[in-house]
């Protein structure tokens, strides 16, 4: 085998030569002082090329609505992902912050460690509490904003009244309304996303006689702190996440509370081994002071972290963890309940776990059985001047109702999103032309060209953390936005067979899970039997291995330039980075022990 040397040797030198040099069939030839060219017979282009270079960008408007967790992550990524982005954040409230801005009433906190509900670039080492309150999340996500600047992009107190997409401009127009000053102004954009969260539009129950109650009425995202609850007769309507957390906390203020829950509902008693109790989990001193150690932070938070990547297996149909956990919680729940043992009855559901969301619900079960608590599962009748009336005639009167009621968990956006003859906020309502969210691996929907939703419909696997997923999402679109930005795209948008083949997989997937039991959940819009779309159809792992990169078939383009060719953009051959002295054009050399195989040329943002 030869040497390098001896193979450099083997190779051989071009040098110059005298003898003349055939001529090319298109060379200049000086047969006179007078210069001509030879013709020769070299196929027509209708094209004309663009005077650019390959590598100019064209800015793009992009609007996003919400600044809650999602918005404010758009704000911090986005401008670092996509060059050139002019962007604006239209938020309802006069804060970021979204849910944990809003809901402000005793007892609420995540039910996910707060080392686990953060951002993956930027965590928090010092969070007081194993379970954070919510008011220690809404001053993460609000610092994470001051940090990252995000503030700059924002307009507050804006409620997006409408968003039309204009094909003659290919732009999506926005209606906002200032909230402040009662004015409306339109505002054009390249791209919308939509990030106004699963938790945005509270509703208070359609009972009869509502706006008749002369008591104290709230929606417990629309908590009046004002409000003594000390010694008074209070209700509860609803027994989903804030219902549980609220009923605990209040429960020993009051003379009476009347606890209405319809539904049987399991109580968890953990999140993947972090065990659950009434009030505060704090961190020891010693163990904050552990935290301030990098390596020693990142294990924990890897440990802590990794737990929610493997979940999974409790969501598949009749497995041997889903009927180890239904008879877990079922021991749980009778433990919790020993001094009203009746109670277990009327509340185990005939669904399995995970047919709708888990909630630990610590000090729940023991508030709803003691003396001064009605566990009232009779249906409402009506609400009068004094109290509720149910429909067995029995009348309680009360000082005040507090309705955990929950959200408008159709999908359907609160406000018209109109491209092409069709309304999303109507299409995707249940009795609407397409009756459920349709969308693009719950990215975008078809026929609407330019909008894509964030933390939307199939926004989380059943696994995998909130955070991450947000993350994961944004930067897939990230990766549109400099493919519509560089390549000459007008508009985007998935194609009508993607979409139908999406939601054929989605369809395929469900009924193996707990989630097609019967029983009622954000993730099948309240309705028992109704297509999925809460939820990622597999887990997180595989939801974030499908987002890495974009199937570009799977979408249709439209182009800006007249001609419809898609490589028009290529314009006069050139880039603007070579015709740049200053600009490193070898930034793929770089020493052989820095050199790592599974990145060599594949940074976006670094080239040649």
């Amino acid at each position: 085998m030869a040497t390098i040397e001896e193979t450099a040797q083997a190779i051989p030198i071009l040098v110059d030569e005298p003898a003349t040099k055939p001529k090319l069939q298109a060379e200049v030839v000086e047969a006179t002082p007078s210069v001509t060219r030879s013709q020769i017979n070299y196929p027509h282009s209708n094209l004309t090329l663009e005077d650019r270079h390959v590598d100019e960008l064209r800015p793009l408007k992009v609007g996003v609505i919400g600044a809650g967790l999602s918005g404010v992550l758009a704000g911090i990524l986005l401008p670092a992902k996509v060059p050139e982005i002019q962007l604006t954040i239209f938020e309802k409230n006069e804060d970021v912050g979204g849910t944990w801005l809003e809901n402000q009433y005793p007892g609420v906190r995540c039910d996910i460690p707060s080392h686990v509900y953060q951002a993956t670039f930027s965590p928090n080492t010092q969070w007081t509490e194993e379970f954070a309150e919510g008011k220690e999340i809404w001053n993460y996500w609000q610092y994470q904003a001051r940090k990252y600047d995000v503030y700059r992009y924002i307009k507050f107190n804006s409620n997006i009244q409408t968003a039309q997409w204009d094909d003659k401009s290919s732009k999506w127009v926005l209606q906002v309304e200032d909230t402040k000053s009662a004015t409306t102004s339109h505002e054009e954009f390249d791209f919308i996303l939509s990030a106004i969260g699963r938790f945005n539009a509270w509703r208070l129950p359609k009972y009869e006689g509502i706006e008749e109650y002369q008591g104290h009425l709230r929606h417990t995202s629309n908590w009046d702190s004002s409000f003594d609850v000390t010694g008074k007769s209070v209700a509860v309507i609803g027994n989903g996440a804030s219902g549980i957390q609220l009923v605990p906390n209040i429960q020993p203020l009051v003379k009476r509370l009347d606890h209405y829950a319809r539904s049987k509902t399991w109580i968890a008693g953990t999140w993947v081994g972090n065990e659950r109790v009434f009030g505060p989990q704090p961190f020891s001193s010693d163990t904050l002071q552990s935290f301030q150690d990098p390596q020693a932070y990142l294990k924990y938070r890897k440990e802590a972290e990794g737990t929610y990547w493997r979940g999974i297996k409790a969501m598949r149909r009749e497995s041997a963890e889903v009927n180890a956990m239904r008879d877990d919680y079922i021991g749980i729940m009778k433990k919790r309940l020993k001094k009203k043992p009746e109670l277990l009855s009327r509340l185990i559901p005939d669904f399995s776990p995970h047919c709708r969301r888990l909630t630990p619900g610590p000090g729940y079960l023991e508030a709803i059985t003691e003396d001064n608590v009605d566990y009232i599962q009779t249906p409402i009748r009506r609400l009068t001047k004094t109290g509720i009336e149910t429909i067995d005639g029995h009348h309680r009167e009360v000082d005040a109702i507090f309705c955990a009621t929950g959200f408008n968990i159709d999908f359907a956006p609160p406000f018209p999103i109109q491209a092409r003859g069709v309304d999303l906020n109507k299409a995707w309502k249940p009795d609407g032309e397409v009756g459920y969210p349709k969308t693009y691996l719950g990215l975008a929907a078809p026929g609407f060209p330019n909008l894509l939703f964030v933390g939307g419909p199939h926004a989380t696997g059943a696994s995998g953390t909130v955070p991450h997923s947000v993350e994961n999402q944004l930067t897939y679109y990230a990766k549109i936005l400099r493919k519509v930005s560089s390549q000459g795209i007008k508009s985007i948008a998935p194609s009508s067979k993607a979409v139908d083949e999406f939601i054929e997989y989605a369809d395929a997937y469900f009924p193996t899970t707990p989630l097609t039991d019967n029983c009622s959940s954000w993730a099948n819009g309240g309705r028992p039997g109704a297509r999925i779309h809460g939820a990622w159809p597999g887990s997180a792992s595989h939801q974030t291995f499908i987002r890495r990169e974009p199937r570009w078939e799977d979408w249709e383009y439209e182009y800006l330039s007249p001609s419809g060719n898609r490589y028009a953009y290529f314009g006069n051959g050139r880039t603007t980075r070579e015709l740049d002295p200053d600009t490193d054009m070898t930034r793929y050399l770089t020493l052989p022990s820095e050199v790592d195989l599974r990145n060599i040329h594949e940074s976006w943002w670094q080239w040649p």
